[in-house]
């Protein structure tokens, strides 16, 4: 991509935030809609399907398997589901884009399949390590290759699965609903027992198709040999969407706003706590579940706050919303301590390092470790960031654009389709200060 081509964003303070507003559906649950969807028995209508690049790359691997796919409005899905062993032999590679949780369940969906298939991704995607997935599924039996674990990932059909009892090194909700997805298709009994309870968005939507499992925090259990019935699934507002608003509201004086039916999974939230341990004022209004989720209106007012040591058990509970508590941590009084969070330097980019890089850009100072950063909160200047074509990267620094003495430049933003499509009109609905140019 040439210089012209790069994308940019001009952050400035805006005024308070105020109104309600209501974000994207959940991304990881509109990709597990999906792909259940397709294997299930019926048709399986999605409502707040999330319209991002991510989950439209998922929805279309499954249309190259031969799956009918409709979409009679946005935000709508009618997925025509063709049942666990109806999927057809795809003529080219699938391509996953950018999405890390696409590729990585569907590794686990593809090691059960009769035919051969190849799993592609962008740049970013590439970069992205699949080791953690691979061990467990060819310790189920399943043939892949890739380049040092890296994709592309060729998975060989006809493999003949077996269940286990996998203990990952990871906590990672995408490494043990590769391995559950896997166990649809396997003789015997699959569990994962995991070092941290992760979010249970496969097993309770397993569930809610019909399929037998048994779970609670940090374990869950299966066998093969059943089947999967279509449902209705309605899909809550993603958190991690949620995150940069609940942030800036915290931070910008004279905010007062509201978020609709955000998904609090117990296993996803971690943000939520640290941010009211470091004095934020976010109201929890329990709102019923939806698509088989807990989900909250979260009523978030201006509050000062300050840092704090982060509890390493909130850790793989935030792992997506980082980026957002940098930022909230870099306007806190006070050092704010981040520890336990190695995971980061392998997601979309380095979020450690490009968040520290992107606040020392605003004259922050942050001293990184191997596995965190202690951010030393204090005013931020004017100053141009690189977000490295991370989605998070780049919102987040719109939202610390609301604090600075100047404007923050953000370059590198077209990334942000990826999650969060509407981003930068919802942003300015809301009152923040941000030009798409």
């Amino acid at each position: 991509m040439s210089g012209a081509d790069i994308r940019y964003w001009t952050a400035t303070p805006g005024g308070p935030l105020r109104g309600t507003l209501r974000v994207p559906g959940d991304k990881s649950i509109s990709h597990r809609a999906v792909m259940l969807g397709a294997l299930a028995e019926g048709v399986t209508r999605i409502r707040g399907f999330l319209e991002g690049e991510d989950t439209r790359a998922t929805a279309r691997v499954f249309a190259q398997m031969g799956v009918r796919i409709e979409a009679p409005s946005d935000g709508e899905r009618l997925v025509h589901g063709v049942g666990l062993h109806g999927l057809r032999a795809p003529v080219q590679a699938l391509d996953c884009g950018n999405a890390g949780t696409g590729m990585r369940l569907l590794a686990g969906v593809l090691a059960g399949q009769r035919f051969d298939s190849v799993l592609v991704g962008d740049a970013s995607l590439t970069r992205r390590p699949m080791r953690r997935v691979i061990d467990p599924l060819v310790a189920m039996g399943a043939r892949i290759d890739s380049q040092d674990g890296l994709p592309p990932l060729q998975v060989h059909g006809g493999a003949v699965l077996h269940g286990l009892e996998a203990t990952p090194d990871v906590a990672s909700a995408q490494v043990k609903s590769a391995i559950l997805l896997a166990g649809l298709y396997a003789q015997g009994e699959t569990a994962v027992l995991e070092p941290h309870p992760t979010r249970d968005y496969t097993e309770r939507m397993l569930s809610a198709f019909g399929w037998p499992i048994e779970f609670s925090p940090g374990r869950a259990r299966l066998s093969g040999g059943h089947a999967l019935r279509a449902i209705d699934v309605d899909v809550p507002a993603d958190f991690s969407s949620a995150a940069f608003f609940l942030v800036a509201a915290s931070l910008v004086p004279g905010s007062e706003l509201t978020l609709e039916r955000v998904g609090v999974n117990p296993r996803r939230t971690g943000l939520l706590h640290v941010l009211q341990a470091m004095g934020a004022d976010i109201e929890v209004r329990p709102a019923g579940e939806q698509g088989g989720e807990p989900v909250a209106d979260l009523h978030v007012r201006h509050a000062p706050l300050h840092g704090i040591e982060v509890p390493v058990a909130h850790v793989p509970d935030m792992i997506d919303e980082f980026p957002a508590l940098f930022v909230a941590a870099a306007c806190a009084s006070g050092r704010t301590v981040v520890r336990g969070a190695a995971e980061l330097r392998v997601k979309e980019s380095d979020r450690i390092k490009s968040m520290a890089a992107g606040l020392r850009a605003l004259g922050v100072r942050v001293d990184e470790t191997p596995d965190g950063a202690t951010v030393h909160g204090g005013p931020l200047q004017a100053g141009v960031i690189d977000s490295v074509g991370d989605h998070r990267i780049a919102m987040s620094f719109a939202i610390a654009g609301q604090c600075a003495q100047g404007p923050v430049r953000i370059a590198d933003t077209a990334n942000v389709a990826t999650s969060f499509p509407g981003f930068v009109a919802l942003a300015q609905g809301a009152g923040m200060g941000l030009a798409d140019a």
